[in-house]
């Protein structure tokens, strides 16, 4: 059986021609991605056409965007000019929980575990006692973003808390521009065309070759659907079936429209709650990006145009563009020798801000099962087993925020309240409220961080703790250093020198960690004051 195993595995065919359908962020982060890895050992080529537009608005990131970057070898800097980028701390939720409420999901750790016992025990503990300190009060990454400050700080100081993480936001045209030149130089082919028809093969009914307008025939091994909302491989052609998953999250348009930046300049997202929705605002450099996401059936078109131009910061600079879309996923994103990606494989709204998130871990999925010519159906199968993983996790997170809210001061919310969540998100939430702990996957995207600020920020509060967590010692709170302290976080002489960093930190003296500075000149527009980081930045 051996024997025949590495026979079988030895006369297998590499692919040699991998044909992208789609450009945008998705095609180009791709191809990219693709070409970096495989070393030129295939031939990789994307088609686009100019006649279809992508959706470039503003978008905003989550910290694992920087493993992209670093992987291409990208100067944070130039990729920041280029794509007209600000830094992200987190997304800040406004009146999600009740109007006049707000938190936010930062990106940081928020204290450490001590003796064993996850820091949230320690804080839920304090809070029992009549303890009024928030979550956030131990975060670094929010106390930098209510005082409107940024860092590139990897660690506070000696200490074994972990500092600040960051995302971006960006111009997703010009940062997939950006990615077009990076994936070019790394020898990707781009073909213009429009793709007007699909030749599969008869013998097993896989792709052989997409056909354009102008009669040219691309043939290749292995096809990528990056087409979008279109799906013109993955549905179009092979018809694999799409999961509608409006029954959780309801939303199923969107407006998006660009206005005139005004200060201050947040380094995190804001997603603001709406009669009938939400809305996001993402600032860039040179514009702010905003969009508003709502349900059909409990406002109208214009309604919704209506409260969108009415909650911007700056003048509208044109008119809202809309946007249809299901949250679902298709039911395999890989079918036969065609693999979707992006918003061709499925969608969920950017609440998360997991858009770009799941093309990249879509290629990192792919990397590591990527086929040989045999398309062996087990690759195929594992691959399909852990996407839908990763999609129906992120969707649970999502469902969290509709769900768990106090509000029923509209038609929307009341049906967003009585909503029954996948027993996936029922199970984890009954789990925290009876013992203070969150169990996750080691593969699912959102920490146990992540879920604990969300479950707060939406009221949700644990019922009793394990023995561990009931020995803490009465008022006994990790600080912002991983530390013991008193839970008063103004006092403590173990807590001093944290506190001592976190000012310095947020007020941009004695470790150099922030100043302001601005940014002009050629390919800048107008002088602007953004948040620096510490070392020298060309044209500062």
């Amino acid at each position: 059986m051996a024997c025949r195993a590495w026979s079988k595995g030895m006369s297998a065919q590499p692919i040699e021609r991998t044909v992208i359908v789609g450009g945008g962020t998705a095609g180009w982060m791709t191809a990219a991605l693709l070409a970096k890895a495989l070393g030129g050992t295939a031939r990789i080529e994307l088609v686009e056409s100019e006649e279809i537009g992508t959706i470039g608005v503003g978008e905003a990131t989550i910290p694992q965007i920087r493993h992209i970057n670093a992987f291409l070898g990208l100067d944070e800097n130039e990729v920041m000019r280029a794509a007209r980028a600000t830094f992200k701390l987190g997304i800040q939720f406004n009146d999600w929980l009740r109007p006049g409420h707000s938190y936010i999901h930062a990106f940081s750790d928020i204290g450490l575990p001590q003796g064993g016992v996850p820091f949230q025990h320690y804080w839920l503990r304090e809070r029992t006692q009549g303890g009024t300190h928030a979550l956030w009060d131990y975060s670094l990454n929010a106390q930098a973003a209510a005082a409107g400050r940024f860092a590139r700080m990897e660690h506070v100081g000696s200490s074994p808390l972990t500092g600040v993480r960051w995302a971006y936001h960006f111009d997703a045209g010009l940062y997939a521009a950006h990615l077009r030149r990076v994936a070019e130089h790394l020898g990707v082919t781009r073909r213009e065309g429009r793709i007007v028809d699909v030749d599969l093969r008869g013998e097993d009914g896989f792709i052989a070759a997409v056909k354009l307008a102008d009669g040219t025939r691309v043939a290749g091994e292995l096809f990528i659907d990056c087409s979008g909302f279109r799906a013109l491989l993955i549905e179009g052609a092979l018809h694999a079936g799409y999961d509608d998953w409006r029954q959780w999250l309801p939303c199923d348009r969107a407006l998006a429209v660009a206005s005139a930046r005004v200060p201050p300049m947040r380094p995190y997202t804001q997603a603001s709650a709406r009669p009938a929705g939400w809305q996001w605002r993402i600032p860039l450099q040179h514009r702010t990006g905003n969009g508003h996401v709502y349900c059909s059936a409990f406002i109208s078109d214009d309604e919704a145009a209506a409260t969108l131009l009415a909650n911007l910061e700056g003048e509208a600079l044109g008119a809202p563009r809309p946007f249809r879309f299901t949250a679902g996923m298709r039911k395999q994103v890989w079918v036969r020798n065609c693999v979707a990606l992006g918003l061709a494989a499925g969608f969920m709204e950017p609440l998360e801000s997991t858009t770009i998130h799941l093309v990249q871990s879509g290629v990192d999925r792919l990397l590591k099962l990527f086929p040989d010519a045999r398309f062996e159906p087990a690759v195929r199968d594992e691959f399909n087993r852990q996407t839908r993983f990763e999609y129906e996790r992120i969707r649970d997170f999502l469902i969290l925020h509709y769900t768990t809210s106090e509000r029923c001061d509209t038609p929307f919310w009341r049906h967003c309240a009585a909503i029954a969540r996948p027993e996936s998100l029922q199970h984890k939430i009954d789990v925290f409220e009876a013992s203070g702990q969150i169990f996750r996957a080691a593969d699912e995207l959102f920490t146990e961080v992540g879920w604990l600020q969300v479950l707060t920020g939406a009221g949700r509060r644990a019922a009793g703790l394990p023995p561990p967590g009931r020995r803490a010692a009465a008022g006994a709170v990790p600080g912002i250093h991983g530390q013991p302290a008193r839970a008063d976080p103004a006092r403590g002489g173990r807590h001093a020198r944290a506190r001592r960093l976190r000012r310095r930190a947020l007020q941009g003296g004695g470790c150099g960690l922030i100043r302001r500075c601005r940014v002009g000149g050629a390919g800048f527009g107008s002088p602007l004051e953004l948040p620096c980081p510490p070392r020298p930045v060309p044209r500062c």
